[in-house]
C-alpha cells in the first residue's frame, strides 16, 4: 500500500513542480514586489516596505475606471452569456435535422482570432469619414441618430465592449452545455412525460438540476475570464485604453509594466494582488452559494 503511495506521488511529482515554479513562486514574488516601494528592476533595489503601493493604486483614477470597467463588464457578460449559451443549448438539443452543421456554427467564433472579430466589430460599430458603419445604417433605419460606437460616448463603447465579449465567450459555453444536456439520462424525460409535465417544469425540476454542476462551472470559469479581459478591450479601442476610459484592471497592471507609463513594477504588483484577492472572494462566495442550488449525482 505505502509502495503504491509513494508511485502516485511521484506521478504527480512533475505537476507539482510546474505549478510551484509557473504558478506559486511567481505569485509569492509579486506579493513580495507589492510592499517594495520603489522597486527598481534593473537594479533589484528598493527604498522602503510598506503599503504606499497598495494606496497609490487605490487612489489612482486610472485603476479606479480600470476597476469600474471591469464590474460592469463581469456583471453583464457572465449571466448574459451564460443564459443565452443555454437557450441556443436547449434549441441545438430539441432538433434533429443539421445539428451538427449549427453547433460548428455557433462554434466557429471561438476558433476564430479574438483580433481579427475585433476587426470586425470595429468596422461595423466605428464612424468614419465615409460611412457611418453597418449598425448605425440599421439605427437610421429604424429612425435612430448615429452613434459613434468605438470613439463616442461610454456608455456606446461599453456596450460594444459588453456585446463582443459575450460574442467571443458564448460559443465555448455553448459546446460544453450541449454535451452536458446529452449526458441527461433520457429515462427521467420520459416519466415525466408518462406523467403529463409541462416543457417548463422539466427544465426547471430535471433539466437543470442534472446540469447545474456544468453550468456552476461555466460561471466560475466566466468570472474569472471576465476579470482577466484585455485583450477584448486592445481589439476595438486600441492599445491607449486610458485615453479611450476603457481600460481593465489585467490592462492597467500591463500599462505599469510595460505602457506609456510603465516602468513601475510594485504599483503593477500592488494591483495584480488585488486583482487576485477580488477573484478568490467572488470564487469563494459561488462556492458558498453552489452547495444549496448545484445538484451532484
Amino acid at each position: 500500500m505505502e509502495k503504491q503511495n509513494l508511485k502516485g506521488w511521484l506521478y504527480l511529482l512533475p505537476a507539482f513542480l510546474l505549478l510551484g515554479v509557473f504558478m506559486i513562486y511567481p505569485l509569492i514574488d509579486v506579493f513580495v514586489y507589492s510592499f517594495e516601494e520603489g522597486y527598481n528592476s534593473a537594479s533589484q533595489t528598493f527604498f522602503d516596505v510598506g503599503m504606499y503601493n497598495y494606496s497609490y493604486v487605490l487612489h489612482d483614477p486610472y485603476f479606479l475606471q480600470a476597476v469600474k470597467n471591469t464590474f460592469i463588464l463581469v456583471i453583464i457578460t457572465v449571466p448574459l452569456s451564460t443564459g443565452l449559451a443555454l437557450l441556443i443549448s436547449l434549441g441545438l438539443s430539441s432538433i434533429r435535422p443539421l445539428k451538427e452543421l449549427f453547433q460548428t456554427v455557433y462554434f466557429l467564433p471561438y476558433v476564430t482570432n479574438t483580433l481579427a472579430v475585433g476587426l470586425v466589430f470595429m468596422i461595423l460599430f466605428k464612424k468614419t469619414a465615409y460611412s457611418d458603419g453597418l449598425v448605425n445604417l440599421l439605427v437610421n433605419w429604424f429612425g435612430g441618430t448615429s452613434v459613434d460606437f468605438i470613439d463616442g460616448p461610454y456608455w456606446a463603447k461599453m456596450f460594444v465592449l459588453c456585446f463582443y465579449t459575450v460574442w467571443v465567450v458564448m460559443p465555448f459555453k455553448i459546446l460544453i452545455l450541449t454535451s452536458a444536456l446529452a449526458s441527461v439520462n433520457q429515462v427521467y424525460y420520459n416519466a415525466a412525460r408518462v406523467d403529463g409535465t409541462s416543457r417548463l417544469r422539466i427544465f426547471r425540476k430535471i433539466t437543470l438540476p442534472m446540469i447545474s454542476p456544468t453550468v456552476f462551472y461555466l460561471i466560475i470559469t466566466g468570472f474569472i475570464g471576465a476579470f482577466k479581459a484585455y485583450s477584448d478591450a486592445v481589439a476595438l479601442f486600441g492599445t491607449n485604453l486610458n485615453a479611450a476610459e476603457m481600460n481593465t484592471i489585467v490592462g492597467y497592471v500591463y500599462d505599469m509594466l510595460y505602457g506609456d507609463s510603465g516602468g513601475y513594477p510594485s504599483y503593477a504588483s500592488a494591483a495584480a494582488i488585488l486583482l487576485f484577492a477580488i477573484v478568490l472572494t467572488i470564487t469563494c462566495i459561488n462556492l458558498l452559494v453552489s452547495r444549496k442550488h448545484v445538484h451532484y449525482t
